[in-house]
């Protein structure tokens, strides 16, 4: 319902201002604003209501036009909306007390009674008796505050129950600061907290100091600081309006916190009697801690006591120096006795152990980093960068000793160790050390040679562990490792291995390893520990299905040892040897491991290298296709031989040279070689064929008192066997007739009889008994030999390599190195006409370096030759140095 117009109020609801044309709505005030209860009586001949007409079941009263009452006074439309300050209305004419109630403005009506119907119109409200209120003493009320909040503090550090509420003493606490009394409270409060820390933790700890021991003191002191910060959080948060309103901003005085924990630093850490001996407790901790595992109390005590460090900001300027110090005493100790009482492994590990516990000390206590980084340095000053443990962390002996007993975790530890200083460098000279004296003792192990090749694999596996493992593929270290062992793979020294000459040991025992595998394949690969892998048959037995495979990977770790060779001149002369034999006698265990070495060959060493390898595969496959067209021209013209002949034609430059045994064959065979022969010359006119029966092999059958028997055996031993053709047991022959008979010189005879009657299969039977063979010896068959296999082979000697073949692959290697010695002297001489002779040397060692690295002393000998054949002549320069002279 729209309010009531007052009169002269236009029908917008707005009356006219006598000195305006604007209009105003006067605001009225409603019974919920007014201040005075006597203006609020009720009584039954109320005579108006004032409404305010803004509730939501509220109406607005009609007022009566007719009312000769006064109208409310008006108020300015400039005035209306400021809200600047409060407005009120003062029902007192200037006389109430200082408080005010403030009413809002809500424009209201003159409301009509209910009761009666009768509208009486707008009353005047008169207030009477209204007393002043006397403001009352400050200094009093402070007091009065003060002397509660007083008893309170003194019953909160003597640890009692308070008397009042902490809401009463917050309440105190804020009123007193809200009228300026923050400051004297503060002061007030201080001293308060100062007397009271000083009756309670101080002067106790200072009598138990007489009788308790220093890690008592620091116990004590831990239980009274942590008392005292319980009963400094219950005063903080009384005192919290003064902390957050006045303290907080004012720069120059501390907090609450802060001055409680400056207080309890200054009355009790920093007292003269507790000061020294809460530290050394502190440290007295820590050393046993080294010395022995601290229990759980304890370590939780020391934990408790650094954090209180922090805490009172004595940390770094107290606790870290006495901590330091006393550390960098036992450090010194503790490095000097074990270095004298330890070797160098045990040492590493004792001092890597010590660094480890001191870090995972320094994170467990919660020690500062700075006093970690701290530690860490002192013992490393001590324990590695002195020169004194310098010299016995980088022991040529010790850490040879550790190489020796595969220490890969204490060479890893003494690596960490010396990472930490960048000292990993000075590690090459006692590894190269170590791999040249090693390598060594196997290359030159006369007893042993026949085993060098796997030795070197499994000290190359070793040496490869160390530095993956322990060395953590350092890069220096890895170079190191490749020079050494190339260094000594390559030393050469005239012994009795290599027949005088100073060819390297080395190519030599590669190329018949490789022989081994490719001649024995999985066989041969499992009687041997290859690499370090001392499960190495389980192994060839679990890729038993796939040979070629486990082949292959054994011609790759071989590869790895071919690699280091520079003279591939020794290795190339017996690899060539034993390829010869594997082809002519059929005894490659793989065709396709055999084409896969050749192909590592080539890319390792290049075309060149493998020119006449391939040539000797070429003839084989010739050789084949050429037999098969004598059989077929054979067929075709009806013959059947008593003999099956087979003829491999070879390349004389591709192949070892053999040297010629005399041998008389057998009439059979000689004709069929005739035919042969004269079947090749029609096709290849021009050629010459020189028969070479070293290498050649039979298939004899043989009629045996105790069985037949089919013997594969050398063209010696079927020579031999063929002369008891037709003969009885009981026949004996004597040694020279076997000699005329076959043609034979004493060594290859006595070979041939002694792989016959003297080895393990016994076909002759030898009279006297005995190894070796004399030449009063006779011989005859074996009436009582046997065997369960049917066929038999018996030229395993063929397939054995002799001395004298040995000998003469070393001295030919030697011949060929100083022709290609010469040969390089005569093309430098050439180009250069005149040069001296440390220049000529160099520049020979460069020039024939990809075959080997010369002995100047070999290189001088091969001069003196030249000289003799009149190639160059001796000179002297200017300076007087010595010269040579090109001759034409």
């Amino acid at each position: 319902m729209p309010p009531s117009k007052f009169p002269g109020e236009s029908s917008g609801g707005k009356r006219k201002d006598p000195s305006s044309d604007e209009s105003i709505t006067t605001p009225q005030l409603s019974s919920s604003q007014r201040s005075l209860p006597e203006s609020f009586k009720s009584s039954a001949s109320q005579e108006a209501l004032i409404s305010t007409g803004w509730g939501p079941s509220s109406k607005r009263a009609k007022l009566d036009h007719s009312s000769k009452s006064h109208p409310p006074s008006t108020i300015a439309t400039n005035k209306m909306y400021d809200f600047s300050k409060p407005n009120h209305i003062d029902l007192t004419n200037g006389n109430a007390p200082a408080m005010m109630t403030t009413v809002q403005q809500k424009p209201v009506g003159m409301a009509t009674s209910s009761d009666t119907g009768v509208d009486t119109g707008p009353k005047k409200l008169v207030v009477k008796n209204l007393r002043k209120t006397p403001r009352s003493d400050p200094e009093k009320y402070f007091n009065d505050v003060w002397a509660k909040l007083d008893s309170a503090l003194s019953a909160i550090l003597s640890n009692e129950k308070v008397s009042y509420s902490n809401e009463e003493l917050y309440r105190g606490s804020e009123n007193l600061c809200r009228q300026g009394r923050a400051a004297p409270l503060f002061k007030t409060l201080c001293e308060k907290c100062k007397q009271g820390i000083s009756n309670q933790f101080q002067k106790p700890l200072v009598s138990q100091a007489l009788e308790l021991d220093d890690i008592g003191i620091l116990r004590a002191n831990i239980e009274a600081w942590d008392a005292w910060n319980v009963r400094l959080k219950t005063i903080r948060s009384i005192f919290f309006f003064l902390d957050r309103s006045y303290l907080l901003h004012s720069p120059s005085l501390p907090s609450i916190q802060e001055m409680g924990t400056n207080e309890f630093r200054t009355q009790v850490f920093s007292h003269p009697a507790l000061k020294s001996r809460i530290l050394s407790g502190a440290c007295q901790l820590v050393a046993a801690d080294r010395e022995t595992k601290l229990t759980e109390e304890d370590s939780d005590l020391l934990r408790k006591g650094i954090k209180m460090f922090h805490s009172l900001g004595v940390y770094t300027s107290d606790f870290e120096p006495e901590l330091l110090g006393r550390s960098s005493s036992y450090f010194a100790s503790w490095s000097d006795q074990k270095a004298e009482t330890l070797d160098l492994a045990h040492y590493v590990g004792e001092s890597q152990s010590l660094i480890d516990r001191e870090l995972q000390r320094s994170d467990t206590l919660g020690l500062d980093s700075t006093t970690r980084k701290s530690l860490e340095t002192y013992l490393e000053d001590l324990l590695i960068d002195q020169d004194d443990r310098q010299k016995l962390l980088l022991s040529t002996t010790g850490i040879a000793d550790m190489l020796k007993a595969d220490a890969t975790e204490a060479l890893k530890q003494l690596y960490d160790l010396l990472q930490r200083r960048g000292l990993c460098e000075k590690l090459r000279p006692p590894f190269e050390a170590y791999i040249a004296d090693q390598g060594s003792q196997i290359v030159f192990d006369e007893a042993r040679e026949q085993e060098m090749v796997v030795r070197l694999l499994n000290f190359k596996k070793k040496l490869d562990i160390v530095w993956e493992h322990s060395f953590s593929l350092h890069e220096g270290l890895g170079h190191t490792l490749r020079e050494a062992f190339e260094a000594f793979i390559n030393k050469s020294k005239r012994s009795n291995m290599t027949w005088g000459t100073d060819n390297p040991k080395p190519g030599e025992m590669i190329a018949k390893h490789v022989d081994m595998i490719l001649k024995g394949g999985l066989k041969a690969i499992s009687a041997t520990t290859v690499a370090g892998k001392p499960e190495i048959k389980e192994e060839a037995d679990a890729s038993s299905e796939d040979e070629d495979v486990e082949i292959n990977r054994q011609l790759d770790q071989v590869l790895e040892l071919f690699r280091f060779v520079h003279g591939k001149a020794v290795f190339e002369a017996f690899y060539k040897r034993d390829l010869a034999r594997r082809l002519l006698l059929n005894r490659s265990a793989s065709a396709d491991a055999e084409k896969s070495m050749l192909t590592r060959l080539k890319s390792e060493c290049g075309a060149g290298f493998t020119h006449n390898l391939e040539q000797m595969f070429k003839d084989m496959e010739l050789a084949r296709e050429e037999v098969t067209s004598y059989k077929s021209q054979l067929e075709e013209r009806g013959s059947r031989p008593s003999v099956d002949l087979n003829v491999s034609v070879l390349s004389a430059s591709a192949w070892p040279s053999y040297p010629d045994v005399p041998l008389i064959i057998p009439r059979e065979v000689q004709q069929q070689a005739a035919v042969f022969e004269q079947h090749y010359k029609v096709k290849h006119s021009g050629r010459k064929l020189t028969w070479k029966h070293s290498l050649a092999h039979c298939q004899l059958k043989a009629n045996l008192p105790k069985g037949n028997k089919e013997l594969v055996v050398s063209s010696y031993q079927a020579v031999v066997l063929l002369i008891f053709k037709d003969r009885s047991a009981n026949d004996e022959i004597p040694y020279e007739h076997i000699q005329a008979a076959t043609g034979l010189d004493d060594v290859e005879l006595k070979r041939t009889l002694q792989s016959l009657a003297c080895a393990k299969y016994r076909v002759l039977s030898k009279t006297p008994k005995g190894k070796n063979i004399d030449d009063n010896d006779t011989f005859s068959i074996n009436a009582n030999f046997s065997d369960p296999k049917y066929r038999i082979k018996i030229n395993q000697i063929q397939a054995k390599e002799t001395k004298e073949e040995n000998k003469e692959t070393h001295e030919r290697v030697a011949a060929d190195r100083n022709y290609e010695t010469q040969a390089a002297i005569v093309r430098i001489m050439k180009a250069r006409r005149m040069i001296t002779h440390v220049e000529l040397v160099a520049e020979v060692i460069t020039a024939t370096k990809s075959r080997g690295v010369l002995d100047p002393t070999d290189i001088k000998k091969n001069i003196e030759k030249l000289i003799e054949k009149d190639y160059m002549e001796r000179e002297e320069t200017e300076d007087g140095r010595n010269a040579y002279q090109y001759l034409a």
